[in-house]
């Protein structure tokens, strides 16, 4: 194949992903078609602590999560992505969908009767996470990230408020024994403690560390106080192989509006712990969500990306999603433009090609599993 059909091939891709990471998949089948793949998605995260709340598939053999959409133009036919056209038409997409299995480990229950899914998911095929202090001190409305559903899944019943530490290694070597899971992310609401909820991580890190000690693990939490940063020490030490520490965006504006809350805490302050966090874990090993459709510049998001790349974090670049529950969502606020995302997350691509940076190669974490984002596709 010449290099302009591999390129053309490659931007296709990711065309394909970004349209599809926007518009979701709609589940139910193509009249008078029996063998409709998409009428199920097995796994299935409906709401929680972030911008993504999907079916998971693999798309090319990458994880990818999509949005249940009954409007949405597309539909998984015989491992293909189709979209049906507005004349009756179906165009094939140019990509395979697998979709992947409800875990074995789901059916399982602790001690105490907990079930084992309300502690930890499956993610992609091989991931597995949980949040592991399901309040948030920022969730009153006034202070509340509009993206965000974390405490309307702990209402619904598909979560518990904390898990603990046992539970975790409990369910996590489970999860490795039954059903391969290879890596793991950790994250929390926000506390109010200095720490915002990192010692609690450590704890929980340093259980499933004894119960299944090869297991590759992210923990994700806000910056600790600037006179706290010890507190990324602690993670590591506790085991954990890489951090998250999520802004979302950078551009204080649109902080203000979509996370007040969070933006009370200075981006100076996000950057001296990015600094600490690179300093204890390792470039490339640090990460920070940044997300498209919250009105920021795309150009300003670019460059914002690129000042991150050179501290040696990972800008895992991801659409924002209007996901029931969240105060964006009631409003009517819309997913990005397919276009924009795929624009944005092919430069920032390039960029993180370009310092060598990539997320397939971090322990864990989101930027090691990819599945939120079309970065892997584009190459980052």
């Amino acid at each position: 194949m010449s290099r302009t059909s591999t390129s053309e091939t490659a931007d296709q891709a990711l065309r394909a992903r970004a349209e599809m990471a926007v518009r979701g998949v709609a589940l139910d089948p193509e009249p008078g078609t029996v063998t409709e793949l998409g009428s199920v998605i097995p796994l299935r995260r409906p709401g929680g602590a972030g911008p993504s709340a999907d079916g998971h598939v693999l798309v090319d053999g990458h994880r990818t999560t999509v949005p249940i959409d009954d409007t949405s133009p597309f539909r998984l036919r015989e491992g293909r992505l189709v979209r049906r056209e507005p004349g009756g038409g179906v165009t094939d997409m140019g990509v395979a969908v697998d979709t992947v299995a409800r875990p074995a480990f789901y059916d399982l229950y602790t001690a105490d009767g907990v079930s084992y899914e309300q502690i930890a998911r499956l993610h992609g095929d091989d991931v597995l996470a949980s949040t592991v202090v399901q309040t948030c001190v920022r969730y009153g409305e006034a202070d509340r990230c509009r993206f965000c559903a974390i405490e309307q899944s702990l209402r619904s019943g598909a979560t518990t408020a904390v898990k603990t530490p046992a539970q975790l290694a409990e369910v996590a070597e489970a999860a490795v024994r039954l059903d391969g899971v290879r890596q793991m992310v950790l994250t929390t609401g926000t506390s109010n403690g200095r720490d915002r909820g990192a010692r609690h991580l450590a704890r929980c890190v340093r259980a499933i560390r004894a119960a299944v000690p090869g297991l590759p693990l992210q923990v994700q939490c806000e910056p600790p106080a600037p006179d706290d940063l010890a507190a990324l020490t602690a993670l590591r030490e506790a085991g954990a192989d890489a951090i998250g520490i999520h802004v979302e965006s950078l551009d204080d504006d649109v902080r203000r509006r979509w996370t007040p809350g969070k933006a009370t805490v200075p981006l100076s302050q996000y950057r001296a712990a990015w600094d600490e966090a690179v300093r204890v874990f390792g470039p490339n090993a640090v990460s920070t969500y940044l997300i498209v459709g919250l009105g920021e510049d795309p150009d300003e998001l670019v460059a914002g990306a690129a000042e991150l790349i050179a501290r040696g974090v990972y800008p895992f670049v991801v659409p924002y999603r209007p996901i029931p529950g969240t105060l964006a969502a009631a409003d009517g606020v819309p997913a990005p433009d397919p276009g924009l995302l795929a624009d944005v997350t092919a430069r920032v691509a390039a960029e993180l090609r370009s310092s060598g940076m990539r997320g397939a190669d971090q322990a864990a974490g989101c930027a090691a599993c990819g599945a939120c984002s079309a970065l892997s596709a584009a190459g980052g």
